[in-house]
């Protein structure tokens, strides 16, 4: 209970710094969200008037302080470009990119696990020398570029969908799940090629140490030294590497929802940001942020069951 708490504790600081330098970022960066939104042409009576109504003329803590306390209470404030509630735009987005970042991240589990176990086992095989020139050029591709590759080939050339075709979830979820695949394949690839490469390390490296050889001495073979002995320490490096992986792939979500033209947090973002639509950006930022954090805080429970030791060092 106490490693718990000592991870929660510092979960909860790490959100709050996070919180106050997104929201002081805001406040720094040059521009007037209400000259954005009257205009150039705007009198400065109008502007002051604004910036009132928007409560930009309140000292930075107290505009801050505000904002926190709606923010926890699931408040997200109001849009200055729009004029609506933040929390309805991002909520009707919002699982578009999970659902892209979940499937990214299920496919790379699916693929990447058996796949590194086989090559650790065949460790310096032909098979093995192949996958590896394979996994380093997959590696060297963005997210972008190889969703551009994807819808080119499979979306132009082979048709098996069309580009730019979006199907909402509130239309068809089949279709739309269909739709959102080479996406999630896009997103996926790099990261399979970099789990299925650190798997094959780990594995290797744990089979080399002491306890394996006393394994294998006892007349185990090589299928049960390796599910039974070898995979569970290897695995402890695997998960923290799988942890930054799923927050990584909500930003490569929002990321390859330009190239797909899919409606996600992204295209709000990115809107938002040109038009210094700050309670968005703000809101979307933080969102991100607590996904990372909070995985990292389950990759650390998650630690603590495979290994007890951990919890035991770190007290």
């Amino acid at each position: 209970m106490r490693y718990l708490g000592k991870k929660f504790g510092s979960m909860i600081i790490t959100l709050l710094i996070i919180s106050f330098l997104v929201f002081l970022a805001f406040d720094l960066i040059p521009g007037d969200a209400a000259m954005s939104k009257l205009g150039i042409d705007a009198t400065p009576e109008a502007l002051e008037k604004l910036r009132a109504e928007m409560g930009l003329n309140r000292p930075l803590f107290i505009r801050y302080f505000d904002w926190l306390f709606d923010f926890v209470r699931g408040d997200f404030g109001t849009s200055y470009k729009y004029g609506v509630s933040v929390v309805s735009m991002i909520g009707s987005k919002l699982p578009i990119t999970v659902v892209m970042a979940v499937m990214a991240f299920g496919l790379m589990l699916l693929v990447s696990l058996p796949l590194g176990i086989y090559t650790a086992k065949h460790n310096g095989k032909t098979v093995d020398r192949l996958l590896t020139v394979v996994t380093q050029i997959i590696m060297a591709v963005p997210h972008f570029f190889m969703g551009i590759v994807l819808t080119y080939v499979f979306g132009l050339v082979l048709k098996l969908f069309t580009p730019g075709n979006y199907i909402s979830y509130e239309v068809s979820v089949g279709k739309f799940l269909s739709y959102l695949i080479f996406p999630a394949i896009a997103i996926a690839l790099p990261k399979i090629a970099m789990s299925v490469r650190l798997i094959k390390s780990s594995c290797v490296e744990e089979s080399r140490k002491d306890y394996t050889r006393t394994a294998y001495s006892k007349g185990n073979n090589t299928n049960k030294v390796l599910y039974h002995h070898v995979l569970r320490n290897a695995l402890i490096p695997v998960i923290t590497f799988w942890g930054m992986t799923l927050a990584d792939m909500v930003v490569g979500s929002i990321v390859i929802e330009q190239v797909f033209n899919i409606p996600g947090i992204g295209r709000i973002l990115l809107t938002s940001i040109q038009y210094r639509d700050y309670p968005v950006v703000q809101a979307i930022i933080m969102l991100i942020a607590a996904v990372v954090i909070i995985t990292n805080f389950c990759v650390d429970m998650i630690y603590q069951v495979i290994d007890p030791r951990i919890s035991t060092q770190e007290s």
